[in-house]
Parts: C-alpha cells; structure tokens; sequence
C-alpha cells in the first residue's frame, strides 16, 4: 500500500513499489478476479488520492473504504478527515490503517500513535476494525527492516496488543505471502485472532500466510475503477456490516 512518510524518497518508493508488485505475484488486472466478483467491491486510499470525490467512489460500487492513517510513530496523513468522514458521509464502510516501518521505534509506541490519530474503532456498524500494513521496507535494502523472524513476530504481537488494549479489537493484518514468509518465517501466531488483509495482484488469491485458512479482505490490484488500490471482502454485504458492529472476526 502507500508509503508517504517523505515525500523526498519518492523515487525510493516506486521502485520499492514495482518490486512489491512483482512479489505479490503478477501483473495489474483491468477487472475484479471473476472467482470473487460477486463479493462486495472496496478500496484503500492514502495522501496520494487527496481530496476523494466519495459521491463517485460510492456510485461505482465502493462498499467499504481503508484511509491511511499515519505511519511509523511521527507521520499523520494530512487528508486523513476529508477521506475517513468523507467516506462515512457518503454511505460507505470505512476503517483505519497503520503502515508500519518497525526499525524505528516499538510496536506498542507505533500502536498507541495509530489509535491517537484515527486508528480507534466502535461498534456503530460503519467502522471497520484497525488494520497494520505490514510488507516490504519501501525505504532501504533491508527488506525485513534489520530485524529478525523472532523480532518481527514479537514487534506484530506487541502492537496487536497495544491496539486490543485500547480499542477492545485485534487488527486487521495486512501483507502478502513471501514477506511473512521470509520475514516472520510464515508464523501462524495471529491466525487465530487476527483477520488477514492479503495482498496478491493476481486472478486469484493464491497461498495463504500459515495459519489462515481464508482472506477477510483481498488486495488485487493497484489500479482501478476506484481511487486507490482495490480490494474485495470474502463475504457479503450483510457479513460485511456484522464484521464492521465486531459480530465477527
């Protein structure tokens, strides 16, 4: 998803963009996969959409919305209310999301900044639950950001717990396969308790990180009839809404 944090690394960040896409697994698709097209149709959105025409996104289908909230422990996205109550405004799902960068501080520390600046959740039917993106460093070499397996399990279940703590739910994950294989070592620590955002541009979702045995939501492409990146929910409109109140997941 997006990485925003310096607008001065935005060389950086489309390279590191066109080498996660290749790791998720295959080309940009110009429809949704028609293996899941009858699921309900949603997106994510960062600084780079801006002000978002949400009347539009909604009469294209958008049935739910995830709006970047901040990243690492010192970055808030500047559009952050136009697309988080935008959204609401236009009758569309929507939730938070953290990228996280966890070389530069803790998971807890990253956690608690999040839920301060629009990652919090309550059970009104239109808010989905806070989600982690967590994938390739899209600022270094260091793909795993310098730390090991044991490490980045410990720094996900700190900033799960941080999130539960505070906001009484698990966090959605966010990340493809061959990170959390290569980064977690495919751990299976948080397939209990924690819904999987999976990202694969692809006609179908493919493997699935240990543990999971279905994606939540599925991250297909990044392009689209939608501002942002587009994402589809593995259930219906009626599963989605109870995902939303915390009736499940």
């Amino acid at each position: 998803m997006a990485r925003d944090r310096k607008p001065s690394r935005q060389r950086a960040r489309f390279v590191a963009a066109s080498v996660a896409t290749l790791a998720l697994g295959g080309t940009a698709l110009a429809e949704v996969p028609a293996s899941a097209a009858a699921k309900p149709k949603g997106h994510d959105v960062s600084s780079h959409q801006k002000n978002v025409n949400w009347s539009s996104a909604k009469s294209k289908g958008a049935e739910f919305v995830y709006v970047k909230a901040t990243e690492s422990h010192t970055y808030r996205n500047p559009y952050y209310n136009q697309q988080y109550n935008g959204a609401r405004g236009a009758g569309i799902i929507r939730g938070a999301y953290h990228f996280a960068l966890p070389h530069k501080s803790s998971g807890t520390t990253q956690a608690a900044y999040f839920v301060r600046n629009g990652g919090g959740w309550r059970a009104d039917g239109w808010t989905l639950p806070p989600a982690l993106d967590i994938e390739y460093n899209p600022y270094g070499k260091k793909k795993c950001y310098g730390l090991s397996k044991t490490r980045m399990v410990n720094w996900i279940r700190a900033f799960s717990n941080e999130v539960k703590r505070q906001t009484g739910r698990r966090p959605v994950i966010y990340t493809n396969y061959n990170w959390w294989k290569m980064c977690t070592g495919n751990s299976a620590a948080f397939a209990a308790n924690h819904p999987l955002w999976l990202a694969r541009y692809s006609s179908t979702a493919g493997s699935l990180p240990s543990g999971w045995n279905f994606w939540t939501f599925w991250q297909y492409d990044n392009g689209g009839s939608l501002p942002g990146d587009q994402n589809l929910f593995n259930g219906s409109l009626n599963q989605l809404r109870a995902f939303a109140r915390g009736q499940q997941g």
